[in-house]
């Protein structure tokens, strides 16, 4: 045994915070998208289980766990109303009927273009990129399936996104 303070938070209260951190403030009824350490102490300090933890240590317990604060780049949420027992729904069959799920989706259009970078440059004259409002060679869609029980996922890229596009294109 160590010396030093004792410890002021348990296994269980590693285990709140964790869960709390884990679920989208959303989902507790909170008005905001993610978490910042300084509102998920005020969520743990004054919710249904008060937990009291410091800043820098609530921000050490994720860190242990292999939990990190990620962003995402755009996200937008359904506006359906049956939104949460569509999605119930959805993780019951991919907890038990594994074998019959797959996933459909489709990516596009795609096209060609340049990503914009840093560089190093005179001041006040920066590179320039063109700007892409005209596609001249065209663009692609990708339209494809996942299957959930093999890990294995095939496609097709084709010309338009409409159903009367001929296969193959």
């Amino acid at each position: 045994m160590g010396g030093g303070r004792p410890r002021l938070i348990s296994d269980d209260d590693v285990e709140f915070i964790i869960t709390a951190a884990t679920t989208r403030p959303e989902k507790l009824g909170l008005p905001f998208t993610h978490w910042s350490v300084r509102k998920l102490a005020a969520y743990l300090a004054g919710g249904s289980r008060p937990v009291q933890v410091g800043r820098e240590r609530l921000r050490q317990i994720p860190h242990e766990r292999g939990i990190s604060f990620q962003r995402t780049r755009t996200w937008k949420e359904s506006a359906d109303p049956d939104r949460d027992a569509k999605l119930d729904r959805i993780e019951h069959v991919t907890a038990h009927f594994l074998d019959w799920c797959f996933a459909f989706d489709q990516f596009g259009p795609l096209s060609i273009r340049p990503c914009h970078g840093a560089c190093w440059a005179r001041q006040k004259k920066p590179s320039r990129l063109p700007a892409t409002y005209r596609r001249t060679h065209g663009i692609r869609c990708f339209h494809g399936c996942y299957c959930l029980a093999n890990d294995q996922m095939w496609g097709v890229i084709r010309a338009a996104k409409a159903a009367t596009t001929p296969w193959p294109p």
